[in-house]
């Protein structure tokens, strides 16, 4: 059975930062792409950021270059969102999802809430 956990949520003022951790069991982690996807209050999910397996290259969303960055730890079987220099439009439910072809997610964790405000 897929299992992502997702932590490392909270409360964040403006300008401050916070690492996201998502730890992966149930399937072959070092062979899955992996993204991480938020959903902010009254809206649709947003893709934010994707890594293939080896992730040696990273891809990111328009909104979250260059403050945003995804790494992952095959060894440990984790996932990794450092967020800096965070604002009001960060705050969102996110969610790390196992991929397939094209970063569409086949599974996903139960989320983390991350809430960027004074």
């Amino acid at each position: 059975e897929v299992q992502l956990v997702e932590s490392g949520g909270g409360l964040v003022q403006p300008g401050g930062s916070l690492r996201l951790s998502c730890a992966a069991s149930g399937f072959p982690f070092s062979s899955s792409g992996m993204s991480c996807v938020r959903q902010a209050p009254g809206k649709g999910p947003e893709w934010a950021s994707g890594i293939p397996t080896g992730g040696e290259t990273t891809y990111y969303a328009d909104s979250v270059m260059g403050r945003f960055t995804i790494s992952r730890d095959n060894a440990k079987n984790t996932l990794y969102l450092q967020m800096n220099n965070l604002n009001s439009n960060d705050t969102a439910v996110y969610y790390c999802a196992k991929v397939t072809t094209g970063w569409l997610p086949s599974s996903w964790g139960q989320g983390t809430q991350v809430t960027v405000s004074l």
